[in-house]
C-alpha cells in the first residue's frame, strides 16, 4: 500500500531526512512549461524521472531501471510527485514492486486538480501550498 502525503509534509521530510528524495514522473514538456519542484533549500534536487513518454504517452519501459541509475536504494524514502497524483501513484507501486520498500504519493501532485475556472495550480498541491518551485 502507497500512502498519500501532503506536499507540506513532503517538503519537511525533504529537509529533515538525507534519504528522502523527490522523484518527478511527468513528461519532459511538463518539467519545461509548467515548472519543477525547487529543492535547494533542502540540500537536493528533484530527480526527473517520466513515467510516461511523450507524446505517445506509453509507459516508460525503463523506469525502473532509471531510479536505480539516479543512484536511489531500498534505504530512500521516495516521494513521488505528478500533475495531480494519478501517475506518481502508479509509478510508486511500480517501484515499490521493484524493491523500493519506503515509497509514497504526493497528494494532489504539482499543480493539483483544477478550480471552478479550470485552472492548475490554485486549489491543491505543491504550487498551491505556496512551497519552492521554478520554471526549468
Amino acid at each position: 500500500m502507497v500512502e498519500n502525503v501532503a506536499p507540506t509534509q513532503t517538503w519537511e521530510a525533504l529537509q529533515s531526512d538525507d534519504n528522502a528524495q523527490l522523484v518527478d514522473v511527468r513528461t519532459d514538456v511538463e518539467w519545461n512549461f509548467v515548472g519543477v519542484p525547487e529543492l535547494t533549500a533542502s540540500g537536493k534536487q528533484a530527480i526527473l524521472i517520466p513515467w510516461q513518454i511523450y507524446p505517445t504517452m506509453q509507459r516508460n519501459d525503463s523506469f525502473e531501471d532509471n531510479l536505480k541509475q539516479a543512484g536511489l536504494t531500498s534505504d530512500h524514502k521516495v516521494y513521488f510527485i505528478c500533475r495531480t497524483g494519478g501517475r506518481s501513484m502508479a509509478a510508486a507501486q511500480a517501484a515499490q514492486a521493484a524493491g523500493f520498500p519506503h515509497v509514497f504519493n504526493v497528494a494532489d501532485g504539482f499543480e493539483g486538480a483544477p478550480d471552478a475556472l479550470g485552472h492548475r495550480g490554485a486549489t491543491g498541491g505543491w504550487k498551491a501550498e505556496g512551497l519552492p518551485w521554478r520554471q526549468k
